[in-house]
């Protein structure tokens, strides 16, 4: 049965139900990326395509094919994306980083992370001495993914409001609280926090062009739940004379229990495999997760596995199968049933647990430097608007 647009929802704040993806896709005004559109990051980037891109779980856009233009033309771009703080990342939230690794690595970009410590204090009522400290275990995990330090930039909210604020004024001053009302469903208890958080996210993307003095593109891979945050952002480009930032969504990551959406703040912890999960946690929790399988393996040899509704093969899709010949097979032997559950169960478990104990090597690797990379000082230039200001 296909999804009930009437029952999802997909907002900043809330995403539940069955999700229909172009119906969504309808309703946010967005773009599809096109087999034509990959085929040209692909050319560009002078390889293959990442494997989030070419298999469908980055799917929609807005002005991706204005921003390659400006890459024929030797126009370079920024990279942003960020975290909000409340707890250990899972292995999902790592998937909009390491797509911008990749992308800095092909393109050279200079990525640019916010740590929004602040929002999460205002949202969720998490304390400010724990999104200060979950912040710091959350940017040493995006860290160890790969970024080059030389040109990554780390925006900590709290500890770089003296760089952010100057330019999160002009910002302010051209959003009303009709429209953050409208987009995010604020009432009158609202904290004012939250309404001013709008503006400071939206620094990041104009922050290169002001501190140069030139216009630098922005391309942000994010989730598609966060499209209405950066609505409002592309829509205060013109008038603070900055390009509108290009984005590129995701889908919503399936969840062990077999919901489309794995959620970041309030889930079950064993809805997800935590970055800190020791190997029992994660061979447990991969044991009992929802999968296509059949009723019995007599009727699964006869009949195959439904991937598609499978939180194991969503793993192996969302990484922990980059190599293309490895995932068809997976998906070929689950679809004809020469593959069983347990079989593809206890191959996950082992490829989780070797990438955990990685990470955390990798992690302990960028510790000694990664607040070297927050930036805490306004710019060593006038603080003034845009050329449009």
């Amino acid at each position: 049965m296909p999804p009930d647009p009437e029952r999802f929802v997909v907002t900043p704040y809330e995403v539940k139900g069955p999700i229909d993806y172009d119906r969504l896709r309808e309703q946010f005004g967005t773009e599809p990326l096109t087999e034509a559109l990959v085929a040209r990051i692909g050319r560009l980037a002078n390889g293959p395509v990442h494997p989030l891109i070419r298999r469908g779980i980055y799917f929609s856009h807005r002005d991706l094919g204005r921003l390659l233009d400006g890459v024929e033309k030797g126009t370079p771009f920024v990279l942003y994306s960020g975290r909000g703080p409340s707890g250990p990342l899972h292995t999902a939230h790592l998937m909009q980083f390491e797509l911008c690794r990749w992308l800095q690595e092909r393109f050279g970009s200079a990525m640019y992370i916010q740590i929004t410590d602040d929002e999460k204090l205002w949202a969720r009522g998490v304390s400010a001495s724990e999104t200060a400290r979950w912040g710091v275990e959350n940017l040493l995990d995006i860290l160890a993914l790969g970024f080059d330090r030389r040109t990554t930039h780390v925006f900590f909210d709290t500890r770089s409001i003296r760089a952010l604020y100057p330019l999160a004024v002009e910002v302010a001053k051209r959003v009303n609280f009709s429209t953050v009302k409208a987009v995010f469903g604020f009432t009158p208890s609202t904290n004012v926090g939250l309404i001013f958080y709008t503006a400071l996210q939206s620094v990041p993307c104009f922050f290169p062009s002001w501190e140069s003095g030139t216009t630098i593109p922005c391309l942000i891979p994010c989730g598609i739940d966060q499209d209405p945050h950066f609505r409002i952002t592309r829509d205060l480009a013109g008038p603070l004379g900055y390009p509108k930032p290009a984005i590129l969504h995701s889908r919503m990551t399936i969840g062990l229990s077999g919901n489309q959406s794995v959620s970041t703040t309030g889930a079950s912890t064993e809805n997800a495999i935590f970055l800190d999960d020791a190997p029992a946690a994660v061979e447990r929790k991969i044991s009992h997760a929802f999968t296509g399988g059949r009723a019995t393996v007599e009727e699964q040899r006869r009949l195959g596995a439904h991937p598609e509704v499978c939180s194991i093969w969503s793993m192996w899709r969302t990484g922990f199968a980059p190599d293309e010949a490895e995932f068809d097979a997976i998906t070929r032997d689950c679809r004809s049933g020469a593959l069983l559950c347990g079989e593809c169960k206890g191959r996950l478990t082992e490829r989780v647990t070797g990438f955990l104990a990685d990470h955390a090597r990798k992690r302990e690797a960028v510790r000694p430097w990664a607040e070297e990379l927050i930036v805490e000082e306004p710019p060593a230039r006038p603080a003034v608007p845009g050329p449009g200001g």
